[in-house]
């Protein structure tokens, strides 16, 4: 089990930053967080040298008061239960950035949003889900922070163990213990027809033998007296990722919390353009993305592709 002992909160002063102020209190109050840092990237500070030379004070000058525009938003919307320390971390410089402060603070996890009808768009976002080298929080906007249902999406691995790990370690330290629900994405093996049977009856073998696994899979999994439920879900698109969303959709889960393998996600949630447009247009639900702490491509790699 790795807690969230520290804290990283991407903000960009939109509206979407009250939605990530609120989730990061509720995180702080439903874990081992000891320390919060709330880091904005100014990305529009490019000033020519003559300026700059003449308006000396420019950059310092937006830094503070981009710092005291984020401190009034602390104060009025990061209420917590218990207290905490928390750094306010202004600088000019580009998206890559973000993961640059997190590595050298050794963060535990990282908070974001995702924009639907606001201005920016998921590429950064997306490219934190590859690349971040901890735990990552996707928030779309306008969700209220509750964990009352939690889905974990599970394929009987060592990182789904660590996703469901951290699902229950989460809903432990809750007030009222959460459902957690258990989905797992099956599909038919090309070639079925071979057997003689179906691809319905194929399709019954499958999800029999998943149930099976998952029987297994709980067996080495502390479930620490909660309930978790199991669902099966067959693949008719082969896009797992959209079979999880689906799911979410239809149950509503507070979180998805799905575990993540080096650069890709369990169900390969991230990768290539399919998982940019979901990202994008799909997601409604918060999305957290479980490591083993540095697994993730090297730091200079991350940053190039920013």
């Amino acid at each position: 089990m790795e807690p969230f002992k520290k804290i990283l909160v991407g903000l960009d002063t939109s509206a979407l930053d009250e939605t990530l102020i609120k989730y990061a209190a509720f995180i702080v109050d439903h874990t081992s967080a000891e320390k919060v840092e709330f880091v904005n990237i100014l990305r529009n500070l490019n000033i020519p040298t003559e300026v700059r030379k003449e308006f000396p004070e420019l950059v310092e000058t937006a830094i503070n008061d981009r710092k005291a525009k984020i401190r009034e938003s602390i104060k009025s919307l990061f209420k917590t239960q218990k207290k905490i320390k928390y750094s306010i971390n202004v600088k000019k410089g580009q998206a890559g950035d973000l993961l640059n402060i997190a590595h050298k603070s050794g963060s535990d996890l990282i908070i974001v949003g995702q924009k639907k009808t606001l201005d920016g768009t998921g590429v950064t976002t997306l490219r934190l889900a590859r690349r971040a080298s901890c735990n990552l929080l996707i928030v779309p906007e306008n969700v209220e922070p509750k964990a009352e249902k939690l889905l974990v999406p599970i394929d009987f691995s060592n990182y789904a163990k660590l996703a469901l790990e951290q699902t229950i370690d989460f809903a432990v330290k809750n007030d009222s213990i959460p459902e957690i629900i258990c989905q797992n994405v099956y599909t038919v093996p090309a070639g079925y027809h071979y057997t003689g049977k179906s691809f319905e009856e194929f399709a019954e073998i499958m999800k029999k033998n998943a149930q099976n696994d998952f029987a297994k899979f709980m067996k080495k999994i502390d479930k620490r007296n909660i309930k978790i439920s199991d669902i099966y879900s067959l693949d008719t698109n082969d896009n797992l990722a959209s079979d999880i969303y689906d799911l979410a959709d239809e149950i509503n889960p507070d979180f998805i919390i799905i575990g993540a393998k080096g650069r890709t996600a369990t169900a390969a949630l991230f990768l290539g353009s399919l998982a940019e447009k979901m990202v994008n247009e799909k997601m409604n639900h918060p999305l957290l993305v479980v490591r083993f702490k540095g697994k993730n491509a090297g730091l200079i790699e991350t940053l190039r592709e920013f």
